[in-house]
């Protein structure tokens, strides 16, 4: 059996000023990984291209990997680096050959051309082959149109928020596949969604109405009723026209079936479209109630500059939560982190042990945003230099290797600031241990995350505090203008009537 594999993953915040060029693309920073070195890099890991390597090497089956191509969120994918991916999967879809044809895609990728980057490369594919049997991984925040669906035989989600689950997704996508291709089943999808936006911070699958609807998704599998059932809250940052919560569900050969079930879902999700919402706390007030329940001797409390996530397109650079912590006189505190690649760089050239003083952030202009942030000036100590790589243990994908870039800690006496030369959201109590930090053994660890931090670093939480300070990812859906959504949509019309299915 001859099986290609790919990867074509960004979740793009159309919001977003950080650019998206092919570089990003490249896990190490330089290298665009295909062939056996993306075999090589991805196998054993808890991804979705390792889930599809895992299930290939059980039957034998020999895999082409043309590219292996994944970035951090960002602002939309450059038009050269998304036609060079595109080049690269089409031309091994061109030699042809191929019995199946595995894609790892994330399903909220906006092009510098195309709205649907995702549905765009699938349609390219089916005009050169119309016939090889094909699956794809989705992330949860995938956005729906219809060519992602139309132009695949299987369709499946990651079912938890954090995405703990990316290399099961692919096993179930290539597995439900197989049995496409050895004629054991006969597909037919449904799919459909609801005009809602539901807010990140309340998607978390540790936490209902999210964790029903993904367990009902995952019942009707391990029940046989369906071959993939996936819901997908969206990406609500993406102004494009499909954002928001939509589902998916592919049977054997029952389509009534298949859109009975699309319909449970999205009708329970728009029952349950108030508990989608989020209730923003005054930054001022956030940071004084973390100050309060701060204890020496116990395990820390969580702050979350939740406005500022890199992993949903944010600069990673506003200093707002940072400024207030300060402000506060917070101490034991570790921040991570700012990025800021030439404060790392003034910090490198000083040396472990220099006393520096230091402007770091609001280096990247939010013109999208009716508030800016401000670069903030600090003094403090030297304490570590990394090269900041390392291979995960656990977390979102263990066994990953991990490039966070030059890294350094700036210790102020009371907080110790983690700077960043590239963009990557603090989720492992590794990427702190690597510097030379136990975060269990701090007062505070204020982080730039939203959910997947309780991957790991959720193990660890006394107590978790939301800090509403400034960035892209805001919360606050009045602080961005949509013009391409599709309207009215809830909660952007909260007195919105929609007559969802029966």
């Amino acid at each position: 059996m001859r099986l290609l594999l790919a990867t074509m993953s960004h979740e793009t915040n159309t919001f977003s000023p950080v650019p998206t060029k092919l570089d990003r693309f490249c896990r190490d920073g330089t290298t665009l990984l295909s062939g056996q070195a993306a075999v090589d890099f991805y196998r054993g890991t808890g991804t979705c291209m390792g889930g599809y390597l895992a299930v290939a090497n059980e039957i034998g089956a020999e895999v082409v990997v043309p590219v292996c191509a994944s970035a951090p969120p960002s602002g939309p994918v450059d038009h050269e680096a998304y036609e060079t991916f595109c080049r690269l999967i089409l031309d091994a879809v061109a030699q042809g050959g191929f019995d199946g044809i595995w894609l790892d895609l994330h399903g909220a990728m906006v092009a510098e051309r195309f709205d649907d980057g995702e549905g765009e490369l699938l349609s390219r594919i089916r005009a050169i082959d119309p016939q090889t049997p094909l699956c794809v991984a989705y992330d949860m925040h995938a956005n729906i149109f219809p060519a992602m669906v139309s132009n695949a035989q299987i369709v499946t989600g990651y079912q938890t928020y954090p995405h703990i689950d990316q290399r099961q997704t692919a096993e179930r996508a290539a597995r439900a596949l197989l049995r496409v291709m050895r004629r054991e089943v006969k597909p037919t999808s449904a799919w459909g969604s609801a005009p809602m936006l539901p807010h990140v911070m309340a998607q978390g699958t540790h936490q209902a109405p999210n964790k029903d609807l993904q367990a009902l998704c995952a019942s009707w599998e391990a029940s046989g009723r369906a071959l993939a059932a996936s819901l997908f809250v969206g990406f609500p940052h993406a102004d494009v026209e499909m954002a928001g919560l939509s589902a998916v569900v592919v049977t054997d050969n029952d389509p009534t079936e298949a859109q009975a079930m699309v319909d449970e879902l999205i009708s329970a999700a728009w029952t349950a479209r108030r508990d989608f919402m989020f209730d923003i706390e005054p930054l001022e007030a956030s940071v004084s109630r973390a100050k309060s329940m701060g204890a020496p001797g116990e395990l820390p409390v969580v702050l979350l500059d939740h406005y500022d996530n890199c992993a949903s397109g944010g600069t990673m650079d506003t200093t707002d939560t940072l400024r207030e912590i300060i402000r506060q006189d917070l101490d034991d505190v570790v921040f991570f982190g700012i990025y800021d690649p030439d404060a790392v760089r003034q910090a490198v050239e000083a040396g472990v042990g220099a006393t520096v003083t230091l402007s770091i952030g609001a280096k990247l202009p939010m013109p999208q945003l009716p508030v800016a942030s401000a670069p903030l000036t600090v003094t403090g100590v030297v304490q570590t230099i990394s090269s900041g790589s390392f291979r995960l243990k656990g977390g979102l994908t263990p066994g990953l290797q991990i490039y966070m870039g030059r890294t350094v800690v700036l210790d102020t006496g009371k907080v110790q600031i983690v700077l960043l030369s590239r963009h990557i959201e603090p989720t492992a109590q590794e990427m702190l241990q690597v510097l030379g930090i136990d975060p269990a053994r701090k007062k505070y660890v204020a982080i730039k995350s939203r959910v997947h931090w309780r991957a790991d670093l959720g193990k660890i939480a006394r107590e978790i505090v939301e800090c509403a300070g400034v960035g892209v990812c805001t919360s606050d859906y009045g602080q961005l203008t949509f013009r391409k959504v599709r309207r009215p949509v809830f909660p952007l019309d909260p007195e919105l009537k929609w007559n969802q299915p029966a």
